[in-house]
């Protein structure tokens, strides 16, 4: 599936929907360069869940774990990881398989600890189209739906 984000507010209500969707062991692995709005996605995301207080990366924590929504939220930023074996040090493989939505930023950077069914998000820029555009390409990954 494509989308395309005239602007925060798309990219967020895609978040949104996406997590309303979402089941218990589900992962989302988003995938972009800086600024392309990992996080506001993220923050959609948390609102889609239910979650009230105020979603950020938790880029110098890794992961950030909140449980006031509809089932637990554990969200990860990836990118300061430098070796993979980092991950299972704060418990990764147990709550990616947990009762819980995982939502990894930076996914690209740890490709070997995915699970082997996950969605992927990509978010590109489409400076042809506006400075705040953006493509988001929503794959399933694994378990058949691959591509």
């Amino acid at each position: 599936m494509v989308r395309v984000s005239y602007g925060a507010k798309d990219t967020y209500q895609l978040g949104y929907e996406l997590a309303q969707q979402a089941k218990a062991g589900d992962v989302f692995c988003l995938i972009g360069d800086l600024g392309v709005g990992k996080t506001v996605f993220s923050q959609g995301f948390g609102a889609g869940l239910g979650i009230q207080e105020g979603i950020n990366s938790p880029t110098f924590t890794i992961v950030q774990v909140y449980d006031t929504g509809r089932m637990p939220f554990y969200h990860f930023d990836v990118y300061r990881i430098e070796e993979e074996e980092e991950l299972f040090e704060i418990g990764f493989d147990e709550m990616i398989e947990g009762e819980g939505v995982s939502l990894i930023e930076w996914a690209d950077r740890i490709t070997g600890s995915l699970p082997p069914h996950y969605h992927q998000i990509r978010i590109e820029k489409d400076l042809q189209q506006g400075w705040d555009v953006r493509i988001i390409t929503i794959t399933e990954i694994g378990s058949g739906g691959e591509g």
